[in-house]
């Protein structure tokens, strides 16, 4: 948490000629890929008023004005060169390489602003898996960090409310059912009990979800916590709370537990790894672990936030403890998110896009909602859903091929990629699984964050039944979609039905397909007249 502000005068400017040439230089740095190496000289030299002004976001101007305060991320020019760790061979390897790269590069460029904060007694908070301070100021402190070289932009920590479903009722059952239910629909339909079958049930894979929290002694999800050993608890390296500065919150701050201060954490890690051993079976992949990070104040969330929970993510630490402490070969297989930084509330485009990139660079597949803004097109307008990094997913009506209305579809427009979006989708309506009320809560909530959590399990039983896909984001992501039931639309892409489409990306997801030894192949392009492949004309 960022402690002690303080107000600062602005520094003296420079020649303004000179200034911009800086400037210049800085953008053209910046421009280069997140991934790539950047140095430009941070010899104390400020920017101009024109430049220095182009680099702070207009929610930061907006937040300063009349002598406010406000929370802003300060992005350094220099990020970290990750294109080397997509030639090793193992997530191990991987997973030390980025977090090394990130953590050095931190480290050796933060350290004259850093200096130059605590000198004032501004607050602040270092990140460094987007090289990237967090500092709370006045118009003053926004405008002199601006000036500095070594800075690209200066952009706003909005407060953003994520629009979470509300379930229809919470039922307790019974802690020893006398009729176990079935297996849920949504979990069937993607015919993960046939993946059981062949005894592959997601063991050795670790999920994670960020989230509202998670109610870890949940009869369901209890007995798969990698904190749990099945006598005692141990949360280190198995659970953070982003949460500093809540007034009222049910979780407190900083919980030393998980815990859900909302139910949507709970219910959404059910559909991914669920089931309590009497007859509860909610989740795709019941043999695999979870952790979990809490990055919103009930539905309430910040960039800072989300960067802080991918930071753990990346290389968990102790409960107590810090990110300099934290262990990259602790990181979980698969992160599950259906948060969302909308552009409309002050999030910018790009804050959140290298700490996307840096989890795929460490072999780490974030899965994400597609959002809830559907039925019209070109609504995957919110990151993280639209970042290429991601694997996104859209929601269909439950033991159906046709979308939900409300599942948000391309082409992405926003940062004019024109990005086909969502990659997959999978059942995302009437989806029953635990609940944060009680021990043996149930509830029922439609969205595409429950699709994304089939999608989240999916993942995890690929890998458990194909490890020789383990950790290659790529060629798993490829795997999943040509494997998956293809279904032809073409209303968001102007013509005729085609695959994939900006729709239903590349169709339902099929995971017996995809982990079955000899998968259907089908190269995008291709000619697809396969049994398994679908018409919807509509």
């Amino acid at each position: 948490m960022i402690t002690n502000p303080n107000r600062i005068s602005t520094p003296p400017r420079l020649r303004a000629t000179l200034c911009l040439l800086l400037f210049v230089a800085a953008v053209l740095a910046a421009l280069g890929a997140i991934g790539s190496s950047r140095a430009i000289s941070t010899q104390g030299r400020s920017a101009g008023p024109a430049a220095m002004a182009s680099k702070i976001a207009p929610w930061v101007i907006e937040h300063t004005a009349n002598g406010q305060q406000a929370e802003f991320m300060v992005v350094l020019t220099d990020q970290a060169d990750l294109r080397p760790a997509a030639a090793l061979a193992t997530k191990n390897d991987k997973a030390r390489f980025v977090h090394d790269a990130l953590l050095n590069k931190s480290r050796t460029t933060q350290g004259p602003i850093l200096q130059w904060l605590r000198e004032r007694g501004i607050e602040h908070r270092s990140f460094y898996i987007v090289n990237a301070i967090l500092v709370k100021g006045s118009r003053e402190v926004a405008e002199a960090v601006a000036a500095r070289p070594d800075v690209v932009r200066v952009e706003g920590n909005p407060h953003i409310q994520n629009a979470f479903p509300q379930p229809g009722h919470v039922v307790e059952t019974p802690s020893q059912p006398q009729n176990p239910a079935t297996i849920e629909p949504g979990i069937n339909y993607t015919h993960a009990p046939d993946v059981w079958a062949l005894g592959f049930r997601g063991q050795g894979i670790t999920v994670a979800g960020a989230d509202t929290g998670i109610r870890w002694t949940h009869n369901a999800l209890k007995p798969h916590y990698r904190g749990w050993d099945g006598t005692t608890a141990d949360h280190d390296y198995n659970w953070h709370d982003s949460i500093h500065d809540s007034v009222g919150n049910p979780c407190g701050n900083d919980s030393p537990e998980p815990c859900d201060d909302l139910g949507h954490g709970t219910h959404t890690i059910g559909t991914a790894i669920g089931d309590d051993g009497a007859g509860n079976q909610i989740g795709m992949a019941p043999g695999a672990k979870w952790i979990g990070c809490r990055n919103m104040d009930q539905n309430n969330g910040t960039p800072a936030r989300y960067v802080e929970c991918m930071e753990f993510f990346l290389a968990p630490y102790p409960v107590n403890g810090n990110p300099n402490q934290g262990d990259p070969l602790k990181a979980p297989d698969i992160t599950s998110n259906s948060w969302v930084c909308p552009p409309s509330e002050g999030c910018s485009v790009n804050t959140l896009q290298a700490a996307v990139e840096a989890q795929a660079a460490a072999g780490i597949m974030m899965v994400v909602a597609a959002g809830n803004a559907g039925p019209n097109c070109s609504t995957v307008q919110d990151p993280p859903s639209f970042y290429e990094a991601s694997y996104t997913v859209g929601a269909l009506n439950t033991g159906t091929d046709t979308i939900a209305g409300f599942s948000s579809r391309s082409p992405v427009t926003i940062d004019g990629s024109n990005r086909l979006k969502p990659d997959i989708t999978a059942p995302g309506t009437g989806t029953r699984s635990s609940y944060n009320t009680s021990d043996n809560a149930y509830a029922s909530l439609s969205g595409t964050s429950m699709a994304t959590r089939h999608i989240a399990g999916a993942m995890a039983l690929l890998w458990s039944a194909r490890p020789q896909f383990r950790h290659d984001i790529a060629a798993s992501r490829t795997l999943l979609n040509n494997a998956a039931v293809h279904i032809l639309d073409g209303i968001c892409d102007g013509g005729p039905p085609v695959m994939p489409n900006n729709t239903y990306g590349y169709g339902r997801v099929d995971i017996l397909a995809a982990a079955s030894p000899s998968p259907p192949q089908c190269p995008p392009g291709s000619q697809l007249s396969r049994s398994w492949t679908r018409a919807l004309i509509t």
